[in-house]
């Protein structure tokens, strides 16, 4: 794993409504929970076979929020969602390429 794409801290932004990591290379990443719970990674959200997305984007709430976080040994983030999904895991890589792509897209309407 590259080394940039390692945290050297996890947690929310001043108001609360993003989550902030500042990476080991100084470069800071605040994601809308929106964001990262429409980019799920998990088989529930992407067809394992064809790698297609299967969570349509609408069907999120622009008002979701995660319950809790949990680190996933040394290499990513789970997320509990408001809407009751659990099964993402959320690489650190992944995290830091939704950070430096979107970190600040908001939902549509």
């Amino acid at each position: 794993m590259d080394a940039r794409s390692l945290p050297r801290e996890v947690g929310p932004t001043e108001d609360g409504s993003r989550l902030r990591i500042v990476w080991q290379d100084g470069a800071v990443s605040e994601l809308l929970p929106w964001l990262l719970r429409t980019k799920c990674p998990c088989a529930g959200c992407v067809d394992e076979m064809t790698g297609l997305r299967t969570l349509q984007p609408e069907t999120v709430p622009p008002d979701i929020y995660p319950e809790s976080i949990h680190y996933v040994g040394r290499y990513a983030l789970q997320f509990i969602w408001s809407d009751g999904h659990t099964t993402g895991i959320y690489p650190w890589d992944l995290l830091r390429r939704l950070g430096g792509d979107h970190s600040g897209s908001t939902p549509s309407a």
